[in-house]
């Protein structure tokens, strides 16, 4: 049984297309593997190094993975800042990170051209936490989306440097995580190719927004003055609607819009109606769930201290082979 590592930084409760861009799979490869999930608070320091209520954060998202289906007692659930062998293997991994490689990552350079004043160390070493997030597990493999692809390989190298410069072959070089199936990319309501909390609520459908906030979520989506011939292309913000109706909504709903929208007599207010309701009753799970976990702190903090539990035990038995490896013994 391969070890799996992935997480998610504490931004909100999930949006959908958290939910089928990962969460979705994460359900399923609990059963199949020795997964770690982990909500990545020290990562979200990067970017907001001064968060306006990091608790409430982590929070909402603990409640949000156990909501979409994550069962604590298969997979290690477990809170970043609460296993202090991240923060120790992520120092000795800097030790060993060069500044060129770092200032090349693709996402610092990034992040440094939308951000300017706020470049912090964190920042730049990125890639070096993340590694220890996987490295700390010894994953074999980490599921990654194509925007990380070189996050892994820099994961990759960390491992492979270190069992050179060690001489020892300890850490694996993990691989992408292949879900055996396409992952299904949930566009945004703004007319955007991404659902994204980073572009604004009204961008994103949450597992924990109520009906009414669905549907005005929806009727104000960005649309076009229609189509005036039938083999006219959609364009980006309806493409986005139908792609979201053929997630949520009935074949027969998605065929029949289709076919409207071909014999130019598609009514985009009558189709975000229907895409309103399906999308209500898609998320309305998720959203009774989310409120009965709300309301029952006790079993939250369970999972939190057993999360932990599972995680200290992997992750402490690493931190020692590694202190042996480099060096480190008591006087």
């Amino acid at each position: 049984m391969d070890i799996v590592v992935s997480g998610i930084r504490p931004t909100g409760h999930l949006h959908l297309g958290n939910y089928f861009g990962a969460v979705k799979n994460f359900v399923k490869m609990q059963h199949e593997h020795d997964c770690f999930f982990f909500i990545a608070d020290y990562h979200s320091l990067t970017t907001h190094p001064t968060p306006a209520d990091l608790y409430a954060n982590v929070k909402r998202v603990l409640i949000s993975f156990l909501a979409a289906g994550i069962d604590p007692e298969k997979a290690t659930l477990y809170i970043q800042s609460d296993i202090p062998e991240v923060a120790e293997l992520y120092l000795l991994l800097n030790m060993n990170a060069y500044l060129g490689e770092l200032e090349r990552v693709a996402s610092f350079k990034e992040k440094v051209r939308l951000q300017p004043n706020n470049v912090n160390a964190g920042l730049l070493t990125y890639p070096a936490l993340m590694a220890a997030d996987v490295l700390i597990h010894k994953a074999a493999k980490v599921p990654v989306g194509k925007d990380q692809e070189q996050h892994l390989e820099m994961i990759r190298t960390f491992s492979n440097r270190f069992n050179r410069i060690y001489n020892i072959d300890y850490f694996p070089a993990p691989v992408a995580f292949n879900f055996g199936e396409e992952l299904i990319k949930i566009p945004g309501l703004d007319g955007s190719t991404k659902m994204s909390k980073s572009e604004g609520d009204a961008n994103a459908i949450y597992l924990s927004d109520a009906p009414e906030t669905i549907r005005k979520k929806i009727m104000r989506a960005v649309t076009d003055a229609g189509p005036t011939q039938s083999d006219q292309p959609k364009s980006q913000p309806i493409e986005n609607l139908f792609h979201l109706m053929k997630v949520l909504s009935p074949a027969d709903t998605y065929a029949h819009f289709i076919t409207l929208y071909n014999n130019c007599q598609v009514r985009y207010g009558d189709m975000k109606k229907h895409l309103a309701e399906d999308a209500i009753a898609f998320t309305r799970p998720f959203r009774e769930r989310i409120g009965e976990l709300e309301a029952n702190n006790n079993y939250l903090h369970k999972v939190a201290v057993l999360g932990a539990e599972k995680a200290r035990a992997s992750a402490s038995q690493t931190i020692k082979e590694v202190r042996e490896i480099i060096g480190f013994r008591h006087i």
